[in-house]
This record gives structure tokens, sequence and C-alpha cells, in this order.
């Protein structure tokens, strides 16, 4: 590639944000999940010979490029924007599927993907390796996208963030020692083994550290302003402090974004946020990953069109069943033992562990004397296309099949009432609050107040309206209380624990029963 001036870059850069927001607001205009339209789309540019574009092409498909845009500018950013807003309390309530999943189902899928290579595909033992690497995590870049355009139940969609945020974590720490060190600690024998797991648990460890770090200490400092412009510049420091300097320490970068995220999405902002500054950080994330989600699926198809499939049809359809096995193995093993997970979720689990452009990215970055570098490159990028056009395209239909699909139009306008109730009563105590707190005389607030009140008293009305048309509504609302009622116990079971008046052994079991009914609740509505 010719050396490009920075204003040139710019450029480039520009025309490709129109291009990919474009087609984004084409997909969402059809109501089609954009990272496929995305895709599919780079993939025909890629393809084509469109003058204009040839520029941008060889600009992003040039390795370097694709691989700092992808892993240093955009990943941080977008595994921030999703732990960020993934409460805690959520996460808490579905470790056991998620730790199951992201280490359990991880690391099954990465021996059989890895022995498979050596026994199917005829791949040197740490191709073998790091292609399973780079095929066992559900790249969270393209799962979250593909999940939130197309609708998932609460507990599931969290327990898919879970995983896709975690698993990741651990697959590049498995790549990075599959591509550097493999063949030494299989020459070392069982020591070697010994070194080769001491070195992931440090890596991991490590990463949770510095994130813990850097979560904490930024959460402390937002005590400190009540500024969101401020503290909206904190969080870029978090997301991209905390993954540059895991690496710099040789951790996972990864790992250190989602633990510092999850921190400061939680504790800092209940410690130091206000609601003013929460709703203007979610909403320049919301922005920020819009645009990062956008551009990222635009280039993995203008990259996949850069590798030569042609003459390796057979191998490519082998590695595409091994890698469909392998994930289906490790999600139902993973969930076998699991009381409070579904088996119609343990399906869309399966068929949506999608794989993206941080798959691509990493196979790029492999040193061109790595063995098996360009076998590589092709089976992960063929894999890549297959599990964001096919497995991406089915997602829905399966939704609907499974009786998981996005709410009807019925539920929905009942959510948008009680939203906008919610709104104006905590408008209208909000004012009374601020007649008492600042003196404000009632001739002054009464007007305001009046107005907020009719709007409340309106959407009652409509409420019942809406109840009569649809019954079935008032049969929602009561599940949605049982619901509230079951968080409300959780919350009790945890206090007498805090308390010490009841053991953690007899809250476990406790628990274990609540979480129960709200599957069965899932299961039933």
């Amino acid at each position: 590639m010719e050396e490009l001036d920075l204003h040139h870059v710019f450029e480039l850069g520009l025309v490709l944000v129109m291009l990919a927001a474009g087609i984004t607001a084409v997909a969402k205009k059809m109501n089609q999940p954009y990272p496929i339209a995305l895709v599919i789309v780079g993939t025909l540019i890629g393809l084509a010979n469109v003058p204009i574009l040839e520029p941008v092409k060889s600009f992003i498909t040039e390795g370097e490029v694709f691989n700092f845009v992808i892993i240093t500018l955009f990943l941080p950013a977008l595994l921030g924007e999703a732990s960020l807003k993934l409460p805690f309390p959520h996460l808490k309530d579905n470790r056991k599927p998620i730790i199951s999943l992201a280490f359990l189902g991880t690391l099954l899928s990465f021996l059989i993907i890895g022995f498979a290579g050596i026994w199917l595909l005829d791949l040197p033992v740490p191709a073998a390796f790091v292609f399973a690497a780079l095929m066992s995590a559900t790249d969270p870049v393209s799962v979250l996208s593909i999940f939130k355009s197309v609708g998932v139940p609460k507990r599931l969609a969290t327990i898919i963030e879970g995983e896709s945020l975690f698993n990741d974590g651990l697959a590049v720490v498995l790549f990075k020692i599959s591509s550097l060190y493999l063949l030494t600690y299989l020459d070392l024998g069982v020591a070697g083994f010994g070194l080769g797991l001491l070195e992931f648990v440090r890596v991991i460890a490590l990463g949770l550290l510095v994130g813990a770090i850097f979560g904490y200490a930024f959460s402390q400092l937002t005590k400190l302003y009540d500024d969101y412009p401020l503290e909206i510049i904190f969080s870029i420091i978090l997301f991209y402090g905390a993954f540059l300097a895991a690496e710099t320490f040789e951790a996972s970068g990864v790992i250190a974004v989602v633990v510092a995220a999850l921190i400061f999405g939680n504790y800092g902002a209940r410690i130091g946020m206000s609601p003013t500054t929460k709703l203007n950080i979610n909403s320049f994330w919301d922005v920020a990953a819009l645009l990062a989600n956008s551009l990222v699926f635009l280039m993995v198809g203008l990259e996949i069109t850069q590798i030569d499939l042609m003459d390796k049809w057979g191998l490519i359809a082998i590695a595409i069943m091994i890698v469909l096995v392998a994930r289906a193995v490790s999600v139902y093993a993973s969930i076998s033992f699991l009381k409070n997970v579904p088996l119609a979720w343990g399906h869309i689990l399966n068929w949506g562990g999608l794989k993206g452009s941080l798959s691509i990215a990493l196979a790029l970055s492999l040193p061109r004397s790595f063995e098996g570098r360009e076998t590589v490159l092709v089976l992960a990028f063929s894999v890549v296309l297959f599990s964001l056009v096919v497995q991406g395209l089915s997602i829905k239909p399966l939704l609907r099949l499974l009786g998981t699909e996005q709410k009807d139009d019925a539920h929905l306008a009942y959510e948008a009432l009680v939203a906008r109730s919610h709104r104006y009563e905590s408008a209208v105590s909000e004012i009374r609050k601020a007649r008492s707190d600042l003196f404000l005389t009632e001739a002054s607030t009464r007007d305001l107040l009046s107005s907020y009140e009719d709007e409340v008293t309106s959407l009652r009305s409509e409420t019942e309206r809406l109840f009569e048309r649809y019954p079935e509504l008032k049969e929602r609302q009561q599940t949605l209380l049982r619901r509230l009622a079951l968080y409300a116990e959780h919350e009790a079971i945890e206090r007498l624990v805090r308390e010490e008046i009841i053991s953690r052994e007899v809250a476990e079991r406790e628990i274990e029963l609540i979480m129960d009914e709200l599957v069965r609740l899932e299961d039933t509505h």
C-alpha cells in the first residue's frame, strides 16, 4: 500500500463512515439486523470493481490497518459499552450459566476443534490450536449486535452477553499461548503443561486485577465531579487505559476492560453519578457503539474478499462442520447440569455462537513465518462469513420457532404507557420535593404540577382501554408483579446473609428455588 497522508486517511475514513451509516440506516428502516446487511454489502463491494471505492478497499484491507482499527480502536469501546450497561445483579443471578459457558464451554470447544484440526484438517499442531482459539469464543462485537437487533428475553440476553464478554478474553489468551508457546510447552512434557496452565492463570488474573484497579479508581474519581462531559471523558480514558495497561503487562486487555467497565457502570454509577450523567454517558456510548459496529461489519465484509477460497471448498466445509459440532457439544455439556436454563435457550445459545471481526483480526496478526498461516486465514474467514450470514440470517426464524421472539405490539404499547406514566409520576414527585426543599410557593408550582397530574390521569384511562382490547395484558402484568416479587425475595435472602441471620448454604438453596420460579415464568410467557 502506498504511503497515505493524514488528510487522505481522514477522507477515506469519512467515506467509510458514510457508507456504513447509509447501509445501517436502510437495514434499520427495513427492520433487518444491520450487521448482516453490512457484511453482505461489504463482501459485494469487495468483489465488485467500483473505482471510487478502490482507495477505501486497499486502505482498510491492509492487515496492519485492519488489526489496529478492530483490536485497538474499536474493541475496547465495544466491550466497555456492553459491560457498562450490564447490571451486576443480573450477572450475579446468572453467574452459573455464564461461568459454565465462558470457561468450560470455551475450553471444551478449544480442545475439540484443536484435535479435529490435527486429525481431519491435517493442520500442524500450533496451527490447529490457533484455529481452535479463533473459533472457540463468540465474538462480542458480532453476537451483541445481532441479538440486540432481533430481541431475546432479558435473562437470556444477560447470559449471552456475559458469555461473549468473558469467553472472548479466554480465547485471546488461548490464541497467544497457542501461537507463541505451544510447541515449547509440548517439548517440556508435564512440566510444559504446568507452565502453560500457570501462564493461562497469570494472564487472566492480572487482567482481572488491572481492570479492578482502574474501575475502582475511576469510580472514586466520579465522586469528585458532577460534570457529565468530563465524566464521559473519564469513561473513554478508563476503557482504553485499562486495555492498554493490561496489554503492557502482557495480561488480558479484554478482561481488564470488561471488569473495569462493570465496576464503573455499577459501583461508580451508584456512588458518584447523577441521573443526568448516567443518561448522557449511556447516550454517548450508544452512538459510539453503533458507529463502531457499523464500521466493523463493513470492514469484515471487505476483508473477507481478500482471501482466495476457490480451491479449498472441501476443507472449508469440514472446518465449518467441526466448529458447529464443537459449539454444540460445548454448549449442551455446559448447561446439562444447570436446572434453570431451558433447553430452548440452549438451542439459541448454540446457534447464536457467532464469530466475527476479532477472529479475523487475530488471524491476520499471525506472523507470515507461522506454519499453516494461509490455511488458518482461509478457514477462519470462511467460518466467519458462514456464521454471520447463514447463522445470523436464521436466528430470527429460530427465535420465532422456539417462542422467544420479540414482544408483540400490544405488549410494546403497554410498556410505552408504563414508561410514560413512570416519567410523569417521577416528575410530579420531583416537583413536590423541590417545592419542599427549595421553599417554593404553591402558586409557582401549581400549573406545572397540574399539567403532569392530568397527563398521568389520561395515561391511566388509556391503559384501561388497552386492557379491554387485550385482556391477556392483565395476566402479563401479574407475571411482571410476580417477577418483581421474586426479585424482592432474592434481595431479602441476600440481606439475611449479610446480617449473618442465615448461613450461605441455606441462602443458596432458597435462591435456587427463586431462580427456578423465575425460569418457569420465562418459559410460560
